[in-house]
């Protein structure tokens, strides 16, 4: 059986839009992004990615990583994402989808993404895709957060447990620190 496991950045004050690119996500005017990226924090999380069989992503985290990684031929992480099957929650994507290994999950996310965890072995990852994030909390799905906290307060902009989310309570399993001061704090759900 799979674990759904989130690994995102966020900011100590729980913003996580726009880490990677100034013009990543500038809904509701935000203006910060690319706060991350001087960071390179995902570097310190690698062994979600070793772990990983699959991601789990929202649409907008989709079309992002579908317009900028195919077109980043250099990178090391490119080939892994090209390879690595992506399912995709959307209700305003069509199949077939653009990037390579993508499916469109229908219908019912969560007993879709129930059921990718009675089908799959290796975790099932989810990068960003805050509202999805949040949809699967709400459902008792996610068994692993893999939060980078960096050293940032941002004041504004979009963030992983909004007001009125899913109560949880969770166990650190595991911590460390970069050398930069982002802290990678992993937290499983107390069931």
């Amino acid at each position: 059986m799979a674990r759904v496991v989130v690994c995102t950045n966020l900011t100590l004050d729980g913003v996580m839009q726009a880490p990677g690119r100034p013009d990543e996500d500038p809904r509701d005017g935000f203006t910060h992004g690319g706060w991350g990226a001087p960071y390179a924090a995902m570097a310190h999380a690698g062994e979600v990615f070793g772990r990983a069989g699959a991601l789990l992503l929202g649409r907008r985290t989709y079309v992002d990583f579908a317009n900028t990684w195919p077109a980043r031929p250099d990178s090391p992480f490119t080939p892994w994402l090209n390879a690595t099957p992506k399912y995709v929650a959307s209700r305003t994507l069509a199949a077939p989808l653009p990037w390579i290994n993508s499916i469109l999950l229908d219908g019912d996310v969560p007993a879709a993404v129930a059921r990718l965890k009675e089908e799959q072995t290796k975790d099932l990852l989810i990068l960003g895709s805050g509202q999805l994030v949040r949809s699967l909390m709400q459902q008792g799905l996610v068994d692993e957060l893999v939060l980078l906290v960096h050293p940032l307060v941002l004041g504004s902009g979009r963030r992983l447990f909004e007001d009125g989310g899913a109560e949880a309570t969770l166990r650190l399993v595991a911590s460390s620190t970069t050398p930069n001061g982002v802290v990678v704090a992993t937290y499983e759900p107390v069931r």
